[in-house]
């Protein structure tokens, strides 16, 4: 008789950034085998953001890991992340959904997410989505991932059952970062700046949500900034 128990399997996109490592290094923790997945969307920093998907996997030893081309976002545009012609804001925080957001970013890249799952047989996909203390993008509501994890199991096979996890949702960046660091997460392999590659601006939104997570923390951020 085969005693062998299947390994748990969960499709972790990662982007390189601070919140979607650590759900993969949460992942890991709670026994699943990692199947990384990263989108190069011709963003602003994706030759940072890719450098980092590497060197973070190479940190969780993941051997399964896809790097996935969408030109189809250069092409949309509507964005400052992926039309240059856009600039990204440095003047704090914008009231309602700010001009990073990507259209349906998130649903597109959860439906690419759910293709891997479905073909590695993993039950659960992880997304950093972070609702409370985000920029204000409606594809990170945890309301909107709930459905399309409904959405997904209806549109796939009937013994294909797969749970959608957003471990950070309703956490605040500071406790993100110290979760961070209670779990050894190299957080110098993360990048968040929407517009340098080298050291970070520091006045982007997500640099001015990741600098004041590390400060309400009481630590330091391990990157360089300008």
């Amino acid at each position: 008789m085969n005693n062998k128990i299947k390994n748990k399997k969960a499709v972790c996109v990662m982007s390189g950034g601070m919140d979607s490592t650590l759900g993969a290094y949460m992942m890991k923790k709670d026994g699943y085998e990692i199947i990384a997945v990263h989108f190069n969307y011709d963003q602003r920093t994706q030759k940072k953001e890719l450098e980092c998907f590497h060197a973070i996997c190479n940190d969780l030893d993941i051997a399964n890991k896809y790097v996935l081309d969408l030109d189809f976002f250069k092409q949309l545009g509507a964005s400052a992340l992926t039309d240059k012609s856009i600039d990204v804001p440095t003047g704090g925080i914008e009231e309602g959904v700010p001009v990073t957001y990507v259209p349906f970013r998130n649903g597109i890249f959860l439906s690419m997410a759910a293709a891997v799952a479905e073909k590695e047989g993993a039950e659960v996909i992880t997304i950093g989505v972070v609702e409370e203390d985000s920029s204000g993008y409606p594809d990170c509501r945890e309301s909107y991932i709930k459905s399309m994890q409904e959405s997904i199991n209806l549109g796939t096979k009937d013994e294909t059952e797969i749970e959608i996890k957003m471990p950070l949702v309703h956490l605040k960046k500071s406790q993100i970062v110290q979760k961070a660091l209670d779990l050894h997460v190299p957080l110098r392999h993360t990048w968040s700046c929407y517009k340098n590659e080298t050291k970070a601006c520091g006045v982007c939104d997500s640099c001015r949500l990741r600098l004041n997570g590390f400060k309400l923390a009481g630590v330091d951020d391990p990157i360089s900034y300008e």
